[in-house]
């Protein structure tokens, strides 16, 4: 089976021109275009297929940007393990993909190269950090792309443009050769637009890897990922009852510093809007009718994500970031009195905003006397959140003979579906999009695997929603959201053509 070039590159570029999804995309010689391999149709091959890497992720002698002015002329010398597995298996990498300024941010707007737009609707947002990829599946340009996920990343860009997006365990797979932000949150994920396709390249992907110390293999006890097991099997699915999300909403807002108002601001930002809940509605009824037991479950510890994941985050990227001093690599001013003097140039001309709040939010909390009130309590509370959890689906070693009281967790994604841009009343603020991650960042801090899938539209946007399953139960979430596909086909863009069957 083949695809006509002309006509895929034509296809490409007006998709290109309206979302601005790549910071670099690879010519198309016609010449050279590979022929996509039988199991391809079938979503279990990946011989032939192109896909887009996010600009954090490296492969070599292409961008490696971060979004970022400091890092714009960067070319990769080496490619990440995780692409490098895929290239190994026949697929081939379209381009480098826009992204929030090294992965910090939810709206990829914080991107210091260039705007990229939602495939629905060009005023708004494709969600981020990993927005680049998200706008590149959900057009047709690429049926898959690969993204990093530290709080949300893969999952939140992939509800607002439509589209599957899976964050693995972590470890599950390797993060050589991606740009580290918080080392010990993130991992690379995959956007897709089926769910057979999101389990081929997660197949591929996965498994330890000696250049990345911290992956490993899935126990031997976990699900397996093509199993016997036929996808639809019932599950036992637990729910955030509305009384436990309200709770997390009013502690959220009490363990926020500052003035009622601001207080009053952090638990509106993570309420979810009425179309986001009708749309998390739709798919317990959808669930249900399935065959799937539904049961409330509460995780008192939720209330406490957002906080411990920003302080845990902004320290860790202090440190991974103090890297970027214009010595070695990046761009450097064209003077500097002595090396000190061109750090700050460097870092004052290079990083944007966001990314030197985060890093100046980092050190406070890592400053000798606040280690123990912020960084270590949110360590602790870390621990606490991986617990509830655990007590919920199971723990990682698959070594308990209890067997846990649910298979999956059902959540929201974000409370907005994709907000606009600047005064409309539809952009939120900076803090407004910290405080949504209430729903994402808890499966960072527990290191267990999630996957947001659409499960309808309003107004013209798309609605997502995200299981979260125990550690390396990868194979699980895939099968539930499969047999849901069937029943329900994704929604795709106006103007999407399918390329790959």
């Amino acid at each position: 089976m083949s695809i006509i070039p002309e006509i895929y590159r034509a296809y490409c570029s007006q998709w290109e021109a309206q979302i601005g999804a790549f910071i670099e995309m690879k010519a198309l010689d016609p010449a050279a275009f590979p022929v996509l391999s039988p199991d391809a149709s079938q979503g279990k091959g990946l011989g032939g297929l192109p896909f887009a890497v996010k600009d954090n992720i490296a492969v070599q002698g292409l961008s490696l940007s971060c979004g970022s002015k400091l890092l714009e002329e960067l070319r990769s010398p080496y490619t990440a393990t995780a692409v490098q597995k895929l290239e190994d298996a026949g697929a081939w990498v379209l381009g480098k993909t826009n992204l929030d300024e090294f992965g910090m941010g939810s709206s990829t707007d914080t991107s210091a190269l260039k705007q990229t737009n939602n495939p629905w609707d060009t005023r708004r947002v494709a969600g981020g950090s990993s927005g680049g990829s998200a706008a590149a599946v959900a057009a047709g340009i690429v049926p898959f792309a690969l993204g990093s996920d530290t709080g949300g990343s893969v999952r939140q860009p992939a509800s607002f443009c439509g589209v599957l997006g899976l964050k693995p365990s972590y470890g599950a797979v390797s993060r050589y050769g991606l740009v580290a932000y918080a080392s010990s949150l993130e991992c690379i994920g995959i956007l897709a637009d089926t769910t057979a396709r999101c389990r081929a390249v997660f197949q591929v992907i996965r498994g330890k890897d000696p250049l990345d110390q911290t992956s490993q293999d899935a126990p031997s006890a976990s699900p397996p990922l093509y199993g016997t097991e036929p996808p639809g099997a019932p599950k036992v699915i637990g729910v955030l009852s509305a009384q436990a999300i309200a709770q997390a909403l009013a502690t959220l807002a009490r363990g926020i510093e500052g003035s009622p108002e601001t207080q009053e601001a952090a638990a509106a930002a993570a309420l979810l809007e009425a179309d986001v809940q009708q749309g998390f509605e739709l798919a317990k009824t959808r669930l249900a009718a399935l065959g799937h037991r539904l049961v409330d479950v509460a995780i008192p510890s939720l209330k406490y994500g957002v906080p411990a994941y920003y302080t845990i985050a902004t320290a860790e990227a202090s440190a991974n970031l103090a890297r970027f001093d214009g010595v070695r690599y990046g761009r450097r001013p064209a003077w500097a009195e002595n090396p000190e003097d061109l750090i700050d140039k460097t870092r004052e001309a290079g990083f944007g905003p966001e990314v030197k709040l985060r890093i100046l939010l980092g050190t406070f909390v890592l400053r000798s006397g606040f280690q123990d009130r912020y960084y270590l309590r949110a360590q602790r509370i870390r621990a606490g959140i991986r617990s509830s959890f655990e007590e919920l689906l199971g723990t990682a070693d698959y070594g308990s003979s209890q067997a846990p009281c649910c298979d999956a967790l059902l959540m929201p994604v974000f409370p907005t579906r994709a907000f606009g841009r600047g005064d409309a009343g539809e952009s939120l603020s900076p803090f407004a999009q910290k405080a949504a991650d209430l729903y994402t960042c808890c499966a960072n801090l527990a290191g267990l695997p999630a996957l947001a899938f659409p499960v309808g539209l309003a107004g013209g946007l798309p609605l997502g929603v995200q299981l979260l399953g125990r550690a390396f139960s990868e194979a699980t979430l895939l099968d539930l959201v499969e047999a849901y596909e069937q029943a329900y086909p994704f929604p795709h863009p106006a103007g999407y053509q399918a390329f790959w069957p």
